[in-house]
């Protein structure tokens, strides 16, 4: 079953419908350079509110190790995701579990950046060019997922819940990862949007 995680999240309605809807993971964008940012009192307000077993992710770039450890202490994201210029042992020294986005926009150029990153527990490939914030709505080549690499594979940038079956169909993702396709203002999710797509991964993997 291929895994959800809605990225962007800013307020509570939207992470609690979220996991009514039975999305596996919610994430929150703590970087000065997204429109999503939010303040970790915010986070933390969210963090509480959310059922068990529903995954909570912190999402940095190219931040100072303090303010990633403050985020850390306030909020307590199950996960960490670095999407900038962060190597993999500046990454392992939280202690925490993190995905390391790579930036897909310049093609298969970015397929070795792949294997830059040992410690991580999970990659995922988003389709923003190498130096920019996640969250841009674009997609990648999806027929450029490997189909063997020892770690899980996120599918981000550009799905919507009219594309996202077959995103799944040619890349066949560990998980999906969407923030834009559900959005009706940046930050702000839609209802309707965010049920269309979770309908459409589960009729995804209802044919394969």
């Amino acid at each position: 079953m291929t895994r959800i995680k809605c990225c962007g999240m800013t307020r509570v309605e939207d992470a609690l419908l979220a996991a009514e809807l039975g999305v596996d993971a919610i994430g929150m964008v703590f970087t000065a350079r997204s429109r999503r940012r939010l303040s970790p009192e915010t986070a933390s307000a969210i963090a509480r509110a959310l059922p068990p077993f529903v995954t909570t992710v912190a999402l940095f770039m190219d931040d100072e190790a303090a303010f990633v450890q403050d985020v850390i202490d306030a909020v307590k994201p199950d996960l960490l995701q670095f999407h900038g210029d962060e190597q993999d042992d500046w990454c392992a020294q939280f202690g925490r579990p993190y995905l390391k986005a790579i930036a897909m926009g310049e093609g298969a150029a970015a397929l070795p950046r792949l294997r830059a990153f040992p410690g991580a527990a999970g990659l995922l490939l988003d389709g923003h060019g190498l130096g920019e914030a996640g969250g841009t709505g674009r997609a990648f080549d999806w027929s450029l997922m490997p189909a063997k690499l020892s770690q899980p594979l996120i599918l981000a940038g550009g799905l919507t819940a009219s594309n996202v079956g077959e995103a799944i169909r040619i890349a066949r993702p560990w998980a999906v990862d969407v923030a834009s396709g559900i959005e009706s203002a940046a930050g702000i999710k839609d209802a309707q949007k965010m049920a269309a797509f979770v309908h459409a991964v589960r009729a995804a993997d209802a044919r394969r």
